[in-house]
């Protein structure tokens, strides 16, 4: 049974046939599915679902692309949420310098802002990096994250850096790129970060794996993910979705 980390279900293109997404995911062995937050909207989407299937648990938080409509209101109101029982971490929060949707001294504030609430509320984070790695680390290793309880969602950086996060006790995890033919990179990740600090992940609906590239992912793909790094690994698909699934519990507290 397989835990797929990070999948936005509350997303409109699952709007004409969620329900069946999700039981399917259930009759292809997914156990659970964390569904985080991007903005307040989505957030509170997030924890709805949560209440509505069992197998779903939910990240409140607000993604590097919306912090610009962020304000103190926002974050009392995330604060809120994390009073709801299937509630696990803050997420995803972090740094995007990639498409630069909020300008960077905003993305800058409302990371750390967002970092220092789940401190306060005693919640792991959810962290998007893309392209600002120096900077997401020099933050995170600021705040002792892996402390906290951390981990870098869709992990796009190489070994080295990956080695670093995890001696500081920040999790790793791998998502439908590992799958694609020119993902030389993340393929080492896989192969060389020890299998108790990877989780698997879809970003549902973004990022489906081969042989899906190209078409809407969903959860039930997880699989894929799980059986590239077993194949990096040169071990079985059983222990790969064993421990992955004992990580992210033990990540998220889910008994």
């Amino acid at each position: 049974m397989v835990f797929d980390s990070h999948a936005h279900l509350d997303d409109s293109r699952f709007d004409k046939d969620r329900d069946q997404i999700i039981k399917s995911a259930k009759e292809n062995g997914v156990e659970y599915i964390l569904n985080p937050g991007a903005d307040l909207n989505t957030s509170i989407k997030a924890v709805n679902l949560a209440e509505k299937y069992d197998m779903i648990y939910a990240a409140v938080g607000v993604h590097p692309h919306d912090v610009k409509d962020m304000d103190e209101n926002t974050l009392t109101i995330i604060k809120s949420l994390t009073n709801k029982e299937k509630v696990v971490a803050i997420g995803e929060i972090g740094l995007d310098f990639h498409y630069d949707h909020s300008p960077r001294e905003d993305q800058r504030k409302w990371f750390r802002r967002q970092i220092e609430l789940a401190k306060e509320v005693k919640l792991p984070i959810i962290v998007h990096d893309r392209e600002a790695h120096q900077e997401v680390f020099d933050i995170l290793q600021e705040y002792n994250a892996g402390e906290l309880g951390c981990v870098m969602h869709c992990y796009s950086g190489n070994v080295e850096l990956a080695k670093e996060y995890i001696k500081r006790g920040i999790y790793i995890s791998l998502a439908g790129p590992i799958t694609f033919k020119n993902a030389k990179k993340t393929y080492e990740v896989a192969r060389e970060i020890p299998l108790e600090w990877l989780l698997i992940e879809t970003d549902s609906p973004y990022l489906a794996p081969v042989p899906h590239r190209g078409k809407r992912n969903e959860p039930t793909y997880v699989r894929h993910v799980a059986g590239t790094i077993a194949e990096a690994k040169g071990i079985s698909f059983e222990k790969v979705a064993q421990q992955t699934n004992e990580n992210t519990r033990k990540l998220f507290n889910i008994k």
